[in-house]
């Protein structure tokens, strides 16, 4: 059995370790507490009878109260999490049994055979574009023996072939033969724990506000109660970072040991090219869902999503000149990293899984590679498959509202809008992607010297040499924010690679200099490039409209300018917004709201004049327009007595999101109207 064959590995062995040690730790260091916690409610109880006992009237025995309350608002924070009930919604799961699917079952036995593990409890499929295993987590899981359930999403299934699926799964069963999977147990419920007494505490702060109304001898021990609870809370936030910590690396040991035990069984080639589609499939899939989210108010659904994903996964191969190999696109990792230029490594402590380039290393590393031939499509595993897709995509649009009995598009009506859609929202390939990721780059128009000899021809304006500079301008700027945060301590890491050398933190403001300068070099460049483009089309231009491409950049330059100071709106008013998803008083509440009042005058000034720019119309669906005009009508109120106004609350936001995208999209038109015309230049130079 393959099982006994894949040695665990140091570094596992090390991680569970630490992963148990945690655990360990924080159940010590809750136990400390909480028998404090009962020392402290036994003191307050025998102090505030003996102050009751000894000094009978009304104020000792409300201090008498006050004092036994403060004990037993401690006790009661720390096992309130006793009393909730936290379930999982599954609703998405379906259930099957090997008489709806033999084959699949065929597949699914084999492969426990081979690892050596047992069969799943239950099968259960979905639409999502992944595969995994799962079990009910509670607090008998963390004592009895756990059952692990499959589960496989048709997302997946569609964009694979058998040897992929049979890998993947071969790899989630390497899961269900892991015994550290019971330590995941454990760490559920100390989250589920700590998040209760960090987050859930709304039932606990309206009592505890309620309580102190009552009197104001109460307030004075509810103070101290609070106090203490939030002394509480600073040590459970960093068990949770300890804990935690700890486990993902002991995560990311455990998708190592199964993606080996998967390359035993299939060799490493198919889980390999599996995990290279992945992001393309769920890309896909995603677009469906989105393009249908777009067609909501024309009351349009799909038939079968499925169906149109795999026409997205390859319509998306066929862009990008990615090869098919029996009916699906071949991702190489070095066309998977084509645009990630950026040179900084650090090792995420934070992720469950190891990143894509890590786990194809290790499968690569283990040398298991089997040659096989022709692959059929995963599909074709499943009986009545088309059905499957049917029923599943009627389940996703179960839940939309639609004001009329909503039309079924059809596949070859999917094609032709998608594609009309695509055009819309996507530059020429003439410019070579070159304006995928960057801006035009303002400069002073009237200072161009129009004289000067111009570039040979568009591709070398537009070559591959300059698109790759854009990305690396990109990377080195993402890379600077990113050791910004190291330097702030916002990322707490103590060192880190960049550019094959490790640095430690105090070394990052050097660095950060050193990167700046390297930026602001290749912007030098990049802006030297966009004038010489500016030149080459102002020249294209001088039998058409002379003055059309300066009027364009221009304002495009002018939204340019404009778009940080509107944008800074939402960024804003978003942020003075965060307070009330934590526990506020009253008075601080209705003080916020009245310090945002100037930032929504802003908000309101910028979305009139959304709603009255034609190049918008478009743009504005009828919910955006009904959201804006709604938020237009009057001055809102969003906090009552001693309640927020949900209705209210929810007209803001759906504002300012819709503001957000509605700003975010006039930027993309104003740059795609720049582009259009040069594309139309263009068109004119070849007929000439």
């Amino acid at each position: 059995m393959i099982n006994k064959d894949v040695a665990l590995s140091t570094e596992f062995k090390t991680q569970t370790k630490k992963a148990i040690t945690s655990i360990v730790i924080f159940a010590i260091v809750y136990f400390i507490i909480f028998v404090l916690a009962l020392g402290l409610t036994a003191f307050c109880v025998y102090f505030g009878v003996m102050l009751i006992v000894t000094v009978p009237g009304l104020v000792t025995i409300a201090l008498g109260l006050g004092l036994a309350s403060l004990g037993f608002l401690v006790t009661f924070f720390l096992l309130k999490f006793i009393f909730k009930k936290n379930k999982i919604d599954r609703s998405h799961l379906t259930e099957i049994t090997e008489s709806e699917q033999p084959e699949l079952f065929k597949m699914i036995h084999d492969i426990v055979n081979e690892v050596g593990t047992t069969f799943p409890n239950k099968v259960f499929i979905s639409s999502d574009v992944n595969a995994s295993v799962f079990y009910n987590s509670n607090f008998w899981s963390m004592f009895l023996p756990i059952k692990k359930n499959l589960h496989i999403g048709l997302g997946l299934v569609n964009t694979i072939h058998t040897s992929e699926l049979k890998a993947i799964l071969s790899h989630e069963f390497g899961h269900f033969s892991q015994k550290t999977m019971k330590v995941g147990s454990y760490v559920y419920y100390v989250n589920q724990v700590i998040f209760n007494m960090l987050y859930d505490n709304e039932g606990f702060d309206k009592m505890v506000q309620q309580w102190a109304n009552a009197s104001g001898y109460f307030a004075i021990f509810v103070i101290v109660a609070v106090k203490i609870v939030q002394g509480i809370q600073w040590i459970l936030r960093n068990m949770y970072e300890f804990v935690n910590k700890n486990y993902l690396g002991l995560s990311r040991e455990m998708e190592f040991h199964a993606d080996e035990i998967a390359a035993n069984v299939t060799g490493f080639e198919p889980l390999k090219s599996a995990l290279l589609r992945m992001n393309l499939a769920d890309y896909s899939f995603n677009a469906v869902v989105g393009f249908y989210e777009g067609k909501i108010a024309e009351n349009i659904i799909s038939k079968n999503v499925f169906k149109e994903q795999y026409y997205l996964l390859n319509f998306y191969a066929k862009e990008d000149n990615l090869p098919l190999i029996d009916g699906l696109p071949d991702i190489t990792l070095d066309e998977l990293n084509k645009f990630n230029k950026s040179k900084l490594v650090i090792k995420d402590q934070w992720s469950s899984h190891p990143s894509t380039e890590d786990r194809i290393s290790h499968l690569e590393n283990t040398k298991l590679s089997v040659t096989y031939t022709a692959n059929e499509l995963a599909n074709t595993l499943f009986k009545n498959i088309e059905t499957l897709h049917e029923t599943f995509t009627t389940k996703m649009f179960a839940e939309v509202k639609y004001e009329e009995t909503p039309k079924t598009l059809s596949l070859d009506g999917f094609k032709d809008e998608f594609k009309k859609e695509h055009l819309k929202n996507t530059f020429s390939k003439v410019f070579n992607g070159y304006y995928d990721n960057k801006t035009l780059v303002p400069f002073e128009i009237n200072d161009i010297d129009e004289n000067e000899e111009l570039p040979a021809t568009v591709d070398a304006l537009f070559s591959d040499k300059h698109v790759n500079r854009n990305y690396e301008a990109l990377a080195l700027q993402n890379d600077i924010e990113t050791i910004k945060q190291i330097k702030d301590k916002t990322i707490k890491v103590k060192t880190y690679d960049y550019d094959g050398k490790k640095y430690n933190a105090k070394e990052s403001a050097a660095l950060i200099n050193q990167l700046q300068n390297q930026l602001d070099a290749i912007n030098e460049k990049i802006k030297a490039n966009d004038i010489n483009i500016f030149r080459f089309f102002k020249q294209a231009e001088i039998n058409n409209n002379p003055s059309k491409l300066t009027e364009l950049y221009t304002t495009f330059f002018e939204f340019d300018k404009e778009f940080d100071s509107k944008f800074k709106i939402y960024t804003e008013l978003s942020d003075k917004l965060q307070f009330i998803n934590v526990t506020t008083p009253y008075e601080q509440i209705k003080s916020n709201f009245i310090k945002v009042k100037s930032l929504e005058r802003k908000l309101k000034e910028n979305i009139k004049q959304f709603t009255a720019d034609d190049k918008y119309k478009t743009e504005i669906t009828k919910d955006i327009k009904e959201s804006f005009e709604t938020y237009l009508l009057k001055e809102w109120l969003y906090f009552g007595t001693q309640n927020y106004i949900d209705k209210n609350l929810e007209t803001l936001f759906m504002a300012l999101n819709n503001y957000a995208y509605i700003l975010s999209k006039g930027y993309f038109l104003h740059k795609k109207e720049v582009l259009d015309y040069k594309v139309l230049l263009l068109d004119k130079l070849e007929v000439a």
